[in-house]
């Protein structure tokens, strides 16, 4: 039996990095969050799983400042694992927690790409689990996706739920990965959901979008659907560099919240004043008789799979864009694949021009 527990998000003040040593600025500061949240938690019911947001460790200085993909994989990218994620292990040890994180991360067949990982580590410090990012925000995020070399990624890891959407079975439940704009896909969700995902780590989102409630609507969503907890921490007050006079500023708009199986908020921090935390209880127990027990609201069991193949039956985004070539700039991308996209599905009649479009 898994007893009832408190999962944490932490909530940081974070810096961009123009290098990666400047990433142990950032880990030393959630270092002391964590004893902070952990300290008043606590209290409560005992915390068995921290989640550290997208954007915790490195900021996003790569999709602010439009740098190059290359030169940023070589000279800020981590390894995983590595001594960053050794970091991240020691603070699991101290607190005998499970954590989930994120970090753009380099491949050790791609030396010139970068990926946006995500990562769980288990108590004793391991890696026990890595996913891949499959849709980024992409009209500024360039790291690549498994989809972008999906050729290659088949041949290598297979095409099965598990080489696109891994879930680490552990001693607090299975545990999944699904990072800020994958969330508003609901195939992603449901990839995790039907490789038997319960509790899922969905950080960060940016204003607007927090602000016009796309990220609570999401993750309920994806919850609901899904008969999973979402535990959905945000950034706080984001600094571009740790030096001079950069002042910080509230990029993600904060809606920190953990959501349970029903869809409905058990834990929500809706402030970015400053570094904090959120924090909400987790059942497994009462999921998993849900799921058993309920004849309507465990929607799982119901999918018409054959008809839902049908949906996806026609290709729409390009797989295999970076097998050959490294992710450009942002104008490079909107004019090579956005344009060409909304194009694409007005041409099919999915999509009807509006009144005012041009020819």
């Amino acid at each position: 039996m898994i007893e009832p527990y408190n999962a944490v998000g932490l909530i940081p003040t974070f810096y961009g990095i123009r290098r990666r040593d400047d990433i142990a600025d950032n880990i030393e500061h959630l270092k002391s969050l964590t004893k902070a949240a952990f300290w008043l938690s606590n209290l409560d019911i005992p915390v068995r799983l921290l989640a550290i947001p997208e954007g915790a460790l490195m900021g996003f200085n790569d999709e602010v400042l439009d740098v190059d993909h290359a030169d940023y994989a070589r000279t800020c990218c981590i390894d995983i694992p590595g001594p960053e994620t050794d970091e991240i292990g020691k603070l699991a040890r101290q607190w005998n927690v499970f954590i989930m994180a994120q970090a753009k991360a380099r491949h050790k067949d791609w030396p010139d790409r970068f990926f946006n990982i995500g990562f769980i580590v288990d108590p004793d410090g391991e890696v026990i689990l890595q996913h891949y990012k499959i849709s980024a925000l992409l009209p500024v995020e360039r790291s690549v996706s498994p989809h972008d070399i999906y050729d290659w990624w088949v041949e290598k890891y297979g095409r099965t739920l598990d080489a696109f959407w891994p879930v680490a079975d552990t001693k607090i439940g299975r545990l999944g990965i699904m990072m800020a704009m994958e969330g508003n896909y609901p195939e992603n969700g449901r990839g995790l959901a039907m490789n038997g995902a319960e509790v899922v780590y969905r950080a960060s989102m940016p204003a607007p979008f927090t602000e016009n409630d796309v990220f609570e609507i999401s993750n309920r969503a994806r919850a609901l659907e899904n008969n999973m907890y979402v535990v959905a921490p945000n950034i706080g007050s984001y600094h571009l560099y740790n030096e001079g006079r950069h002042f910080g500023i509230d990029a993600g708009g904060g809606q920190s919240m953990i959501v349970d199986y029903r869809g409905q908020l058990v834990g929500k921090q809706r402030d970015t004043n400053g570094s904090t935390f959120v924090c909400g209880v987790i059942n497994i127990e009462a999921l998993r008789h849900h799921r058993e027990s309920a004849q309507v609201t465990n929607w799982l069991k119901d999918v018409r799979a054959e008809l839902a193949q049908i949906i996806y039956e026609q290709p729409i985004y390009p797989k295999n864009r970076y097998l050959e070539k490294i992710p450009g700039k942002h104008a490079d991308y909107k004019r090579e694949v956005i344009d060409k996209q909304v194009a694409l599905m007005q041409k099919r009649g999915i999509w009807k021009k509006p009144a005012s479009s041009p020819g």
